[in-house]
């Protein structure tokens, strides 16, 4: 399968960012698109909404599904798939997308913190997975995608900033884990993570450690979990990829456009040796 069309993709944190851009990649298929994510009202810090995105996913040719969630709790996330399966039919694809940063060490990280990241990124992560379990299993090539690094035990990874680090890897983990176990039922799950950072909200977290013109577009992870998604489930699990390398397998061999500023020195992601 070359396409989504008609396919059903649940994405946590769609609202904005990187899950947005795959969203709208996979609406230009004529994919239905469920936004799972909390922001309901404008916030002038940080634009895009579940319906600003609704109204962009439709305009690229999907339909979609905005419904307020919050990842950390069961009981929405739960109801959220229920609204899916009966507006849709089923879910085909879930990526957990929705993710917390905190960059900062051991005394200036307070504990409300340390909680929000491992509440949504690891335990969000795998609640959505279980809630989407018994739709994903109907389905004809169902895939699991987490946003989240490959496993590098390198100390520099770990020394500024090990509560963010170890929410990262409890999701890099769960795909390692789930892919194993999910196998028998023919269920892909694969973990997606940039080479280079990208140019989303979320760089102002980086303290000024990265400048857009030093990024890549959330469109390079797009095309990349396009791919991915539309690879056969028994034949693509258990792999950790780069964008890049996803999209060498792909044919890509320009990355230029991507870029925010060509010709820019890009500099390489979190994890990334």
């Amino acid at each position: 399968m070359s396409h989504l069309k008609g396919r059903t993709l649940f994405i946590t944190g769609a609202s904005r960012g990187i899950g947005l851009a795959i969203a709208k990649r996979a609406a230009r298929d004529g994919a239905n698109i469920v936004i799972a994510a909390k922001s309901s009202v404008a916030n002038p810090k940080l634009p895009g909404t579940i319906y600003t995105a609704a109204a962009e996913i439709e305009a690229a040719g999907g339909k979609a599904l905005p419904l307020k969630v919050d990842v950390r709790e069961e009981g929405e996330v739960q109801a959220a798939v229920a609204q899916a399966v009966e507006r849709f039919g089923g879910i085909d694809i879930l990526v957990n997308n929705a993710s917390a940063i905190w960059l900062a060490g051991l005394s200036g990280t307070p504990m409300k913190r340390y909680d929000l990241m491992h509440q949504v990124n690891v335990r969000g992560s795998y609640l959505c997975t279980q809630a989407c379990l018994g739709a994903l299993k109907k389905s004809l090539n169902p895939h699991v995608l987490m946003l989240a690094p490959p496993l590098n035990m390198a100390t520099k990874w770990f020394q500024h900033h090990t509560a963010y680090t170890m929410s990262k890897y409890g999701m890099s983990m769960a795909a390692f884990g789930l892919a194993a176990e999910l196998a028998k039922d023919g269920i892909a799950v694969n973990a997606l993570w940039p080479r280079t950072v990208i140019d989303t909200a979320a760089l102002s977290m980086l303290g000024g450690l990265a400048r857009p013109e030093n990024c890549r577009k959330p469109e390079i992870m797009a095309d990349a979990a396009h791919w991915i998604l539309t690879q056969p489930a028994r034949q693509l699990s258990g792999q950790f990829l780069l964008d890049e390398e996803a999209l060498k397998r792909a044919g890509v061999k320009d990355f230029s456009h991507y870029a925010v500023a060509p010709g820019k020195t890009l500099l390489p992601d979190l994890f990334l040796d």
